[in-house]
């Protein structure tokens, strides 16, 4: 990330909490990381590990029993968490876009499109003429690959891949410095996944938007993003560049999740990581890996380890690298 540019987006210390029967589990543990104006960041991670929490909290959209403990997320200097209920809900969509994992499924079945893209619009109170509204709406579904008459259709008259462009124009309607896609493509198949991807990759061009692709697809996120995030038990323990990321992984997990990738020189040779993601009502002490970490240490069972910065400016999270501190 180079220092000359301000980043459009700083994520600091967040934490969740879900408050359960149970326990309290702490879904998101101080995350911290930032973004610039049109780059783009995958979020990966075993299921559980946060990512989605993330988006939902980054949106302000945790629901009870979860609550958002601390943090900031600042979009142009403006800190979300400190906005009230409705400048919030103005910010979403105007700052900061969120596309829902299935988010096909989030299409109003009994509602024309383009009656749900004006409704977007409307809702931020802009009082531009219907001619206008609708011509704004008709550029988003032509900027992504969507033909004029999808305004008169519904839902149930598009393929799986058309409903998600729907979603990805209503994400860029009010043209926000932030959109947020979680598994976007999860749903679609493999040439319908690049199109949707191609997509996200145009529009975040036409606005100059920071996007975070969360998702599981290490091939999809080694093509398309800039740097990527890797979560483990609610921590970032990871934050390289791609090429960093996929030729030399600092931290164990993420040596261990791209050493899980099936490659073509051991064809037929798969290898997992052992163990399981703990609970999290029942987190192990220290750091949170390490009871299936290869390199553990006696540190590593009873100190949580700090995020330090590494070779230049990678984020890792891992008492391997307090030497270099």
């Amino acid at each position: 990330m180079g220092q000359d540019q301000k980043p459009v987006l700083r994520v600091s210390n967040l934490e969740v909490t879900y408050y359960t029967d149970s326990g309290r589990a702490r879904a998101l543990d101080d995350v911290s990381f930032t973004l610039n104006a049109g780059e783009k960041l995958g979020m990966v991670g075993e299921s559980g590990s946060g990512k989605s929490t993330l988006a939902l909290a980054m949106m302000r959209m945790i629901k009870p029993p979860g609550r958002i403990e601390g943090g900031k997320v600042e979009i142009g200097g403006i800190d979300l968490m400190a906005l009230s209920d409705e400048d919030m809900r103005q910010a979403r969509l105007s700052k900061i876009a969120y596309i829902p994992q299935g988010a096909m499924n989030s299409l109003n079945p009994v509602t024309r499109i383009g009656s749900q893209l004006v409704d977007a619009i409307r809702s931020h109170g802009i009082q531009d003429s219907r001619a206008q509204v609708e011509e704004r709406c008709v550029n988003a579904l032509k900027s992504v690959d969507l033909d004029p008459a999808v305004f008169r259709m519904y839902p149930h008259e598009l393929s799986g891949g058309m409903k998600q462009r729907v979603c990805i124009a209503i994400g860029i309607l009010l043209q926000p410095s932030v959109i947020i896609a979680d598994e976007p493509t999860s749903a679609l198949d493999v040439v319908t996944q690049r199109q949707v991807m191609e997509t996200i990759d145009r529009v975040k061009d036409q606005i100059n938007a920071a996007v975070i692709l969360i998702g599981h697809d290490m091939g999809l996120m080694a093509q398309f993003v800039d740097r990527v995030a890797v979560m483990y038990s609610g921590r970032l323990v990871e934050v390289s560049t791609t090429r960093e990321m996929f030729t030399n992984p600092v931290h164990p997990y993420a040596a261990a999740l791209i050493s899980s990738l099936p490659n073509l020189e051991n064809k037929g040779v798969f290898q997992g990581i052992p163990g399981l993601a703990p609970s999290l009502l029942r987190l192990p002490g220290g750091c949170s890996f390490h009871p299936r970490c290869a390199k553990v240490m006696d540190i590593c069972k009873t100190t949580r380890p700090l995020t330090r910065r590494v070779q230049g400016d990678r984020l890792v999270t891992c008492h391997l690298y307090n030497e270099e501190a």
